[in-house]
Parts: C-alpha cells; sequence; structure tokens
C-alpha cells in the first residue's frame, strides 16, 4: 500500500474524529433532551409533590372545621406522615433515581445539573419537613403546641417555595430558549 494513501487515511479519520468532537446539537434535538429530561424529572418527584399538596390540603380542611372529627384529624397526620416518608430517597425509588438521574450534555448552559440536585433537596428534606410539620401542627394538643408547630410550618413552607423558584427559573429559561409548549413540573406548596 503507498505511504500517502495511508497517510490519507489516517487524515480523513483525524478530521471525522474532529468534526464529531464539535458537533452541535441542533435547537430541535435540545427541545427533545429537554422533553425528555421534563418527563424524568416530572415522573420522579410527582409522587412526593402529591403527597405535599394531600398533606396541606388536609390540614385546611381540618383547620376550615369541614372535616373535624378526631378520625378526620387522625387521617390528615396519617396522610402527612405518609407523605413525609414518600418524599425519603431511602422509601421512594423516584427519589433514589432523581438523585442518580444525569442531565443530557446538550442541555448543560441551561444549569440543568444544579437543578436536580435543587429537586431532590426540595423533595428531601424541604418536602419532607413540611409534611412532618402538618402532622405535628394536626397533633399539636395545646394552643401554644399549635402556635409553634404553626410557625415552624409558615416557615419551612416559605423554603420550600423559595426552593421551587430556583429549580423553575432556569427550567423556564431553558424551555423559552428553545421555544418549547412545556412547563417545570409541578411543585406542591
Amino acid at each position: 500500500m503507498p505511504r500517502w494513501l495511508l497517510l490519507a487515511g489516517v487524515l480523513f479519520l483525524l478530521v471525522a474524529v474532529a468534526v464529531a468532537l464539535v458537533h452541535r446539537p441542533s435547537r430541535a434535538e435540545r427541545a427533545g433532551d429537554m422533553r425528555g429530561f421534563l418527563q424524568e424529572v416530572t415522573t420522579d418527584v410527582e409522587s412526593c409533590s402529591g403527597g405535599v399538596g394531600e398533606s396541606l390540603t388536609a390540614l385546611r380542611d381540618v383547620q376550615a372545621e369541614h372535616y373535624s372529627s378526631s378520625a378526620d384529624v387522625a387521617d390528615g397526620i396519617s396522610v402527612a406522615q405518609q407523605g413525609a416518608a414518600n418524599c425519603s430517597p431511602a422509601n421512594n425509588e423516584q427519589i433514589d433515581d432523581l438523585e442518580n438521574y444525569q442531565v443530557p450534555e446538550s442541555l448543560s448552559s441551561f444549569g440543568l445539573v444544579a437543578v436536580v440536585s435543587d429537586l431532590v433537596r426540595w423533595s428531601a428534606p424541604d418536602a419532607e419537613r413540611v409534611q412532618t410539620d402538618v402532622a405535628r401542627l394536626l397533633s399539636g394538643t395545646t394552643p401554644q403546641a399549635k402556635a409553634s408547630a404553626q410557625a415552624i410550618l409558615a416557615r419551612d413552607l416559605s423554603t420550600l417555595n423559595a426552593e421551587r423558584a430556583a429549580i423553575d427559573s432556569p427550567i423556564t429559561k431553558a424551555i423559552t430558549a428553545l421555544h418549547m409548549h412545556a412547563s417545570p413540573p409541578k411543585l406542591a406548596g
């Protein structure tokens, strides 16, 4: 084989590798990756978020005296305790999956790796804490205990809501940049 042919083959291979390395995904490819990202994180966090919503609804119903029997209070406490347990990575495989989720490389410029970490933190410990607070508030037997639990719940809800804002902002920016019709995961609070 002539030496020039071998050299041309190596040069062709190097050019092909260089082109592959500098390939920049199209907006359509990035939008597809973003849809996959949204589907994955929404699926992983929805059971925890649903529990937060159910716990807060149970609390509001009891406080509004729509359902004020001791059985309804006990049911509300149970909902909140189960919801808190369901936000723990140790008890929920989906939250555990979220901890290990790898954001597609094509989306790295949007800061979504930090969003995944924030979603995990939103779930555990923030959403867990809010639901534990709901159970504590519903369990309160004295006005002082209830007032203390209400103050702690308000503080922890504020933390949960701030975390949601930190999550929604980069996701919304990515959706806008990719001209998509989508929304961030629904996070109760």
